[in-house]
């Protein structure tokens, strides 16, 4: 494939399916102002089809800058029922519903049949053999598992693409760049904002004040996707890694926005790098987004805070506009070769913000096209 890292002469048409919830305003807010996609069409459930936007989402919009005018007057389409009119109207899609899993499957097949493009915010397809799970910094190749996607499926442009569960983004690529040293066991803890839940304060007011020491579901995907992250792609399929083993605990924080790790590292024996080693790298890695000067990449994607209270959620999480990711306190630990605390932007990072590098990195390399 042939990178096309310049602005394109033509923009993008983009549908957000599953329009009204928190992570699909977070999609509005970043494609009403970006400078490849434009937005073309806002679905939603049955409930929510045939009114206009703005009207449907008064009193329901959760984020801090105000609902661009751009979408207050575009009439919100039924996901489900008007997929061939959504489809003739759009060059790919991002999806962001809440359904249930077997549904969300379908759904995102029904548009890939269609020929369109899904970009999916959802986990229903990412233990999909063929279906990539991306980290754009991390794991850019397992795109090319698209051309296999689209034999099974029977299509030309239509393939599914999908990105990662949230919290492994504040710490999985602080240890991919340490990967070469053998990394055996990691544990992590994960201290997760309400947004996470697609919640505020306003709406859960049984947050405050309080820690709830579950997440369902989430431990497994923590301790499990990183594994398809660092696997390869074999004979059309990705192969999880077989290792490191990972094991973590996952906590609801009163914390409106950012997931916060705490993450313990043990080395292969002879192979524990020097702290000053594990600082250059962080400082050095970039990825394929980087180094393609995407729209929404960050330019330095892994930051490192010497202070020792640092990073802080309030401080940091906003850093480079939601998609650094930072860490701190990096230290030599009792049973564990090193510890560090690290920090990812949720909803920006780790939900829409991190699906729309996903998009810029399938447009550059020609996955997406402008039809």
């Amino acid at each position: 494939m042939q990178n096309n890292t310049n602005t394109p002469n033509k923009k993008y048409r983009v549908g957000i399916i599953g329009a009204t919830g928190m992570v699909g305003q977070r999609f509005i807010t970043l494609c009403a102002a970006h400078p490849w996609f434009e937005i073309a069409v806002l679905a939603a459930s049955s409930r929510s089809a045939g009114q206009k936007y703005g009207e449907l989402i008064a009193g329901r919009w959760k984020m801090s800058s105000p609902l661009p005018q751009s979408v207050a007057d575009m009439t919100v389409y039924d996901a489900q029922a008007d997929k061939e009119k959504i489809a003739a109207l759009v060059d790919f899609v991002f999806c962001a519903v809440d359904m249930k899993k077997d549904e969300i499957k379908r759904l995102e097949e029904d548009y890939a049949r269609l020929e369109v493009p899904v970009v999916s915010n959802n986990s229903a397809h990412r233990w999909t053999a063929d279906v990539p799970m991306v980290v754009p910094e991390i794991n850019p190749e397992h795109i090319e598992v698209i051309g296999a996607q689209r034999k099974r499926l029977g299509t030309k442009r239509g393939f599914i693409a999908v990105k990662s569960n949230c919290s492994i983004q504040s710490y999985v690529p602080l240890l991919s760049p340490l990967r070469e040293f053998g990394i055996e066991n990691v544990l992590v803890c994960t201290y997760q904002a309400i947004s996470g839940a697609g919640k505020t304060f306003a709406d859960w007011p049984e947050m405050v004040d309080n820690v709830i020491p579950l997440i369902p579901g989430e431990e497994e995907k923590s301790e499990q996707e990183p594994l398809k992250v660092w696997g390869a792609v074999s004979n059309g399929v990705i192969v999880p890694a077989a290792s490191p083993g990972i094991t973590t605990q996952c906590l609801r924080v009163p914390v409106s926005d950012g997931h916060f790790a705490a993450v313990f590292v043990k080395f292969a024996d002879g192979k524990k790098p020097e702290a000053a080693e594990i600082l250059r790298r962080w400082a050095e890695f970039a990825g394929e987004p980087q180094r393609l000067g995407l729209p929404s990449a960050p330019k330095q994607f892994l930051r490192y805070f010497e202070e020792e209270n640092r990073p802080q959620s309030r401080l940091d999480r906003d850093l480079e506009n939601g998609m650094a990711v930072s860490a701190g306190r990096l230290r030599p630990d009792s049973q564990y070769d090193y510890k560090f605390v690290a920090l990812s932007h949720n909803t920006l990072r780790g939900a829409a913000g991190g699906a729309v590098l996903l998009a810029e990195l399938l447009c550059a390399k020609n996955y997406i096209t402008v039809n």
